[in-house]
C-alpha cells in the first residue's frame, strides 16, 4: 500500500493532465485556425509529418486490403493486354512508363507519385484497393466510382507485368491493347459506385465469378 502511495506522488495529477490537454487542443486549434501550416504543393512537409503520413497510408491499406482475394487469371494475358490500354489512358499522366517522359502534371504532385515501372512493395490485393478506394492527400483518385472490379483487376494484372517491360515492350503492349477506353467501359453495365462497399472484397474468390 505504501508503494502505490509513493508511486502516486511522482505521477501527474488528473488536474495537470487535464490542463495539459487543453493548452495543447488551443494551440492546435491556433494553429489550425491561423494558417500557420503551408498547404502548398511546392513546400514539402517536415520530416516527422512525412513519416506520420507514410506510415498511415502504409498501415491503413495494409489493413483494409486483408482480405482481398486476387481471382487465378491475374496473369493472363487477356488481362495484361487489357490492362496495358487502362494504363496508359489513365495512369500515364502521374505514374509515367517505360520509355515515358515526366509530364507537367507528374512533376508538380507532391507528394510524387510513384513511377510504377520501378516496381512497388505493394501486394496485388493492395494495388487493388489503392486503385478501387484511392487515397486521400494525394491524387490518387478512387476509380472504383466508375470502374467495376473487373477493370481493376485488369490494371492490376498489368502493373504486376509493368516492371519487367522494355519501352519498346510497353509500346507494343500499348498498341496492342483489345479495345479502347470507352468501348471497355461500354461493358461495365451499372455504375461501380452503386455497389454495397468492400462486397467483392469481403467475399473470397468472389472478384472471378461478380461479372
Amino acid at each position: 500500500m505504501a508503494r502505490s502511495q509513493g508511486l502516486s506522488r511522482h505521477l501527474p495529477s488528473m488536474v495537470f493532465v487535464l490542463a495539459l490537454l487543453l493548452v495543447l487542443a488551443a494551440f492546435a486549434g491556433i494553429f489550425i485556425y491561423t494558417g500557420l501550416y503551408n498547404i502548398g504543393a511546392d513546400a514539402p512537409h517536415s520530416g516527422l509529418v512525412y513519416n506520420a503520413l507514410q506510415e498511415l497510408r502504409e498501415r491503413s491499406i495494409e489493413s483494409r486490403s486483408r482480405s482481398i482475394v486476387p481471382p487465378a487469371d491475374l496473369s493472363s494475358p487477356k488481362r495484361i493486354a487489357a490492362g496495358a490500354g487502362l494504363y496508359a489512358g489513365m495512369c500515364t499522366g502521374c505514374h509515367v512508363g517505360p520509355g515515358v517522359e515526366k509530364s507537367e502534371l507528374s512533376q508538380g504532385l507532391y507528394p510524387q507519385a510513384p513511377e510504377l515501372a520501378r516496381g512497388t512493395d505493394l501486394t496485388a490485393a493492395q494495388q487493388f484497393w489503392v486503385i478501387k478506394h484511392g487515397v486521400k492527400l494525394t491524387a490518387m483518385p478512387a476509380w472504383g466510382k466508375t470502374h467495376d472490379d473487373q477493370l481493376i483487376w485488369d490494371m492490376v494484372a498489368f502493373l504486376q507485368a509493368l516492371p519487367k517491360l522494355s519501352p519498346e515492350q510497353y509500346k507494343a503492349a500499348v498498341a496492342s491493347a483489345p479495345e479502347d477506353h470507352e468501348e471497355m467501359m461500354k461493358g461495365m453495365g451499372a455504375n461501380a459506385a452503386h455497389a454495397p462497399p468492400l462486397a467483392a472484397e469481403e467475399r473470397p474468390h468472389s472478384h472471378e465469378h461478380s461479372h
